[in-house]
């Protein structure tokens, strides 16, 4: 049996606790408790005392749906966050912040041919990051096919700013689930789920047997024939805070917003061209 890492340990006993329904009057002091203390903004959200566990409260679903935009060129954000990098790629390597740079064929992993790889070198890519303070569903930002998933098994190392400027290839140690996909105008691009400490599960809707923080030690692969998604679709959520990251193929995206700026779901944030 494989020796699980300590962040694991942690993440997966910090799920117990927050998964746990507790009485009424207690729970509702839990999650009050942590909306003051982390700060949520909740006008888009149910009252805190009517979800019945932490864990509740953080996979919380948006009272009303927001608006995006219909224009087929115009590709959103998945999820609320701040955007902690993004830019163009030099060759295969894109940064995790300013100064540290990571090579995207290891973070994509080995389940991927090289013909995969190499089409997203020189590409565009976005760095969003979840804080525990934010919603933490995460949407499709434009119209896609979903050629593949691969759950890669890993760490959960803390992916925030301090974490991430002290530990060099954060993201390629911790577990991550990588999505590959295409546009409706046949482009192809990645997204990637990244773990932290504390995350107990990402869960991807449109796979169930993808189980994450779980006993796996090795990457599994899971291929699609004719699996089609559209903007906005609700695919899953981080049980608390963390990072997804777009990588795209070469002249695929056009930016609209820079590194150190929040956004918000269903903003628009680059145009497809």
């Amino acid at each position: 049996m494989n020796k699980r890492h300590i962040t694991s340990l942690i993440s997966q006993n910090f799920g117990k606790f927050a998964s746990k329904e507790f009485p009424k009057w207690f729970q509702k002091i839990v999650n009050n408790s942590y909306v003051q203390l982390m700060g949520l903004d909740m006008s888009d959200f149910h009252s805190p005392c009517t979800y019945k566990s932490l864990n509740a409260l953080f996979t919380r679903r948006l009272r009303e749906d927001r608006k995006f935009s219909l224009d087929g060129s115009d590709f959103i954000s998945p999820c609320d966050s701040f955007i902690s990098e993004c830019g163009i790629m030099k060759d295969d390597y894109a940064l995790q912040i300013k100064g540290m740079e990571y090579k995207c064929d290891d973070f994509i992993g080995s389940e991927f041919t090289q013909e995969e790889k190499n089409v997203i070198h020189d590409g565009t890519f976005l760095n969003f990051y979840l804080s525990p303070k934010d919603y933490h569903r995460y949407h499709i930002p434009t119209n896609l096919k979903v050629l593949k998933a691969v759950h890669i098994p890993g760490k959960f190392y803390p992916v925030n700013m301090p974490s991430l400027r002290k530990r060099l290839n954060l993201f390629i140690e911790n577990e991550r689930v990588v999505i590959h996909c295409e546009t409706s105008s046949g482009k192809k691009f990645f997204m990637i789920l990244v773990s932290a400490l504390n995350v107990g599960v990402m869960q991807v809707s449109f796979e169930k047997l993808i189980q994450t923080n779980a006993v796996a030690s090795t990457p599994k692969s899971y291929e699609f024939k004719d699996l089609y998604l559209n903007k906005g679709d609700d695919f899953g959520c981080f049980e608390m805070g963390s990072t997804i990251i777009v990588i795209a193929q070469k002249g695929m995206l056009e930016l609209t917003v820079s590194a150190g700026e929040d956004v918000k779901y269903a903003q628009t944030i680059a145009k497809l061209i």
